[in-house]
């Protein structure tokens, strides 16, 4: 972690911060150790096999014409509003409060923890049980959306070719693997801003058109450090209740 976003991390208990820089210590340092431990986890594996399938399926069908580059422009376009949609209104969910009674997703409830702890990689992916509507909502989507079965099966394709991007670029921000080249560099530093400096801001992780589009990647400079960016909810106020 850079020495610049350092400054911005809250304080914590000295045996909390100990067992996190050590975790974090342990984290790979090149890309052929961190493509080992990622391979391991079970998204990715998930992600792969469905993309092997939709592709088999789709290559089955035939009909290739230039409307599927087409629908792989607009997948590219739409990628990074649907990540900014998904990270504000699904990841960062709030609990909800009924008659007295709080109740939480479980999706922000994980994503909550990993802001705790970021250096945890079994709660950095996206947790299995999410693949039973991920797959299902996805093809329904595109089914929808498509004028013809095989373009609604390469829309389907490709968006988890870009969510399997999407894990792989996420984990990496959280490893000791140097951005080298000037967009990966990027996106490692919206990142790390997001969970070290301010959750209300820098949401994207594998594109930033959403955060420009949005008004969410503002000068770091004039973003105050929010106390809240590893709890995502606030302190109950001392005068409440």
């Amino acid at each position: 972690m850079s020495s610049a976003l350092l400054s911005v991390i809250p304080r914590e208990r000295p045996s909390v911060a100990t067992e996190r820089s050590q975790a974090a210590a342990c984290s790979p340092r090149t890309i052929g150790a961190a493509f080992v431990v990622f391979a391991r986890h079970g998204s990715p594996r998930v992600l792969l096999i469905g993309v092997m399938i939709s592709a088999a399926i789709r290559v089955r069908m035939g009909e290739w014409s230039v409307w599927d580059l087409a629908v792989i422009a607009i997948t590219l376009v739409a990628w990074p509003i649907q990540e900014w949609i998904l990270h504000v209104c699904l990841l960062h969910c709030p609990p909800i409060t009924l008659w007295g009674r709080s109740y939480e997703f479980r999706i922000p409830r994980i994503h909550r923890a990993h802001h705790r702890d970021p250096w945890n990689y079994d709660i950095l992916f996206i947790p299995l049980h999410a693949f039973v509507y991920i797959f299902s909502l996805n093809l329904l989507l595109w089914l929808m959306l498509a004028p013809t079965v095989p373009l609604a099966f390469t829309g389907a394709t490709f968006a988890l070719v870009l969510s399997l991007h999407y894990e792989w670029i996420h984990f990496l921000i959280h490893t000791r693997v140097s951005p080298r080249t000037r967009f990966y560099q990027r996106l490692w530093r919206n990142h790390r801003l997001h969970h070290f400096k301010n959750e209300h801001y820098w949401y994207g992780v594998t594109r930033l058109e959403g955060d420009r589009l949005l008004r969410t990647g503002p000068p770091p400079e004039t973003v105050a450090v929010s106390p809240t960016a590893r709890t995502l909810i606030e302190a109950p106020s001392a005068n409440a209740g």
